[in-house]
């Protein structure tokens, strides 16, 4: 709880006057990290769809929730209540240890990596961010490569802005492009 308050009242002291703010309490914060994984074509089997399970479990430290399809459609044979994807919304402490491993580890292990793009950035103040393979993650990076599959990953913050989301992520330490 401290690191908490340390980093918004940092973030108070560097970003206050440039976005207007008059209390510390006026800083963004981080609400929650939504992490999530379609299944797509691995649907019909089963234990590929259990692995993706158990890898994204892996990855975020915290139990995965199965998302099932809302409608039928044929042209890609899933059917009302179909598994399809898993997602994962952290919070507090959990939230904070993903974002920094994210930071830290994860992105700088990425192919060719120069920055993220703030195209990911909406009107909410919020940044969504894909990732095409799970291995930059160093808790799956020793298993089979033949299952690789992708990620989105969602920062909601309480930021009332684009610009004022964008200040608060880069001085938490996201690499976003110059």
């Amino acid at each position: 709880m401290e690191l908490v308050k340390e980093k918004q009242q940092t973030a108070f002291k560097t970003l206050g006057q440039s976005n207007g703010w008059v209390n510390v309490m006026q800083t963004p914060k981080i609400e929650k990290i939504v992490v999530s994984v379609g299944v797509g074509k691995m649907m019909k089997d089963k234990l590929k769809v259990k692995l993706v399970g158990d890898r994204l479990a892996k990855i975020t430290g915290q139990k995965v929730a199965t998302r099932g399809a809302k409608k039928s459609i044929a042209t890609f044979k899933t059917r009302i209540g179909d598994h399809i994807g898993y997602q994962v919304t952290l919070r507090g402490k959990r939230a904070e240890d993903f974002l920094n491993r994210l930071i830290h580890i994860a992105l700088p292990r990425t192919k060719d990596f120069k920055g993220i793009s703030t195209s990911g950035l909406d009107e909410m103040g919020n940044y969504t961010l894909g990732i095409r393979e799970h291995t930059v993650f160093s808790e799956t990076a020793d298993e089979e490569l033949k299952d690789v599959f992708g990620m989105a990953i969602t920062i909601v913050t309480t930021a009332t802005s684009k610009k004022e989301a964008h200040d608060y992520l880069a001085h938490l330490g996201l690499p976003f492009k110059k």
